[in-house]
């Protein structure tokens, strides 16, 4: 069984900034592209971003050059810093993982959400 625990949502005013952090544990054999996701009251999850393995990393438009994600691979840890908060970013925020159960499975698992709040 595989487990994604996020933790660092929170109220922060707009400008601000909040640091994400999801960390996978259980057993499997990699960890292949992760990425934070979130949901909004009445709309669709949608992609924030996300990191493949080797590092390389897809933004969405509307947090371009204010979110950076990044993985500590020796740590089973995705993260996302959220810079220049806007209140339309928030949402329920949501950490996803491909994960590499055995050398020909992989699968997709999601953590419980963290709620993230802009408002001042």
């Amino acid at each position: 069984q595989v487990q994604l625990v996020e933790s660092g949502g929170g109220l922060v005013q707009p400008g601000g900034s909040l640091r994400l952090s999801c960390a996978a544990s259980g057993r499997f054999f990699r960890l292949n592209a992760m990425g934070w996701y979130r949901q909004a009251p009445g709309n669709e999850r949608e992609l924030v971003a996300d990191i493949n393995g080797g590092g390389s990393a897809n933004y969405a438009d509307s947090v371009k050059g204010r979110f950076t994600i990044s993985r500590d691979n020796a740590k089973n840890t995705v993260y996302l810093q959220m810079n220049s908060l806007k209140p339309e970013d928030t949402a329920v925020y949501y950490c996803n993982a491909r994960v590499q159960l055995t050398f020909h499975y992989e699968y997709g698992y999601w953590g419980q959400g963290t709620q993230v709040t802009v408002s001042s």
